[in-house]
């Protein structure tokens, strides 16, 4: 039987992408890519957010694409953020239809159709992909956002440097907790949106050095975010609006109880462990955390 600890290396390890899932969003980017060169005029489109910064936990989807518009573009600058992301729908509608392909806040999503099956498999495929439209502002970027009718400033360069330094001072597995964590918000409705702003708490509350045991940091850190979703945090390139302002009070509070019975059940895990109980306690973190965390 598993231990504890080799039943969380296991889980860390199956939500890493491997090379069959790198190589289908690779070969889904440049689909895209060149899609959309053929129809504005780009001076860059790169792979960005969770995906770059190897956050992004399964199953694989919503894989960021930011493309930066060049001069030729300029006047959607000018224009409501709603026209450049209409605008892009259009455009990759044409190729994947209307159905696969929505406006969401600053992004446009493109759904693969890919099936996900009960252990949160795809065939190694992505699922989905948001396409980012931005323009170069001085040394960041300017994206749109529909909700306020505004462009933000961001630069996910910053974000990347960001986490990689939290990665190291946590004794390299920063980014293993926050995947874990993703998946546990993954399969509790998601209680904490967007999953961007489970990195952004991660990087004030999963305290360094990693203490070496994956279920009491865990017990520690739902604790610690259920103390602190209330909250206001702010974007980490100190750019753009607070990552948490898609939730409302009353969805912080929603967050907050999952939270917190998330920190009990955590708790009662390891408590199990204390009883004896080996294959009972795996039975509990898998009913918390979800179909991939491994029972063998």
């Amino acid at each position: 039987m598993l231990t504890i600890d080799e039943a969380f290396r296991k889980f860390k390890s199956r939500l890493e992408l491997n090379d069959k899932e790198q190589k289908n969003a690779s070969a889904r980017h440049k689909e895209i890519r060149e899609h959309l060169r053929d129809r504005f005029a780009l001076d860059d489109d790169f792979l960005t957010g969770s995906y770059k910064r190897y956050t992004k936990t399964k199953p694989l989807k919503d894989v960021d694409i930011f493309c930066v518009l060049g001069s030729k573009e300029k006047h959607y600058r000018d224009e409501n953020p709603s026209r450049i992301l209409e605008a892009f729908r259009k455009a990759l509608a044409d190729k994947y239809g209307d159905n696969a392909v929505a406006v969401q806040r600053r992004s446009v999503s493109v759904d693969f159709g890919v099936v996900v099956d009960a252990e949160d498999n795809t065939d190694y495929r992505v699922v989905s992909m948001d396409v980012v439209p931005a323009f170069a502002s001085q040394k960041h970027y300017e994206i749109p956002d529909r909700d306020n009718g505004n462009w933000i400033k961001t630069d996910p360069t910053i974000h990347e440097t960001k986490s990689v330094a939290a990665h190291e001072a946590y004794n390299s597995e920063w980014k293993g907790m926050v995947r874990m964590i993703k998946y546990w918000n993954n399969h509790h409705d998601k209680p904490i949106k967007p999953s961007f702003l489970i990195e952004v708490m991660a990087l004030e509350c999963l305290d360094p050095p990693f203490n070496g045991r994956f279920e009491y940091e865990f017990q520690a850190a739902f604790s610690t975010f259920a103390d602190r979703i209330l909250d206001t945090w702010e974007d980490p390139a100190k750019l753009g609006p607070p990552v948490s302002d898609m939730m409302t009070t009353e969805k912080k509070n929603t967050a907050k109880e999952a939270l917190k019975k998330a920190a009990r059940r955590a708790t009662l895990a390891i408590d199990l462990v204390r009883q004896g109980k080996n294959g009972e306690a795996l039975q509990a973190w898998r009913s918390l955390f979800g179909p991939k965390f491994p029972l063998s």
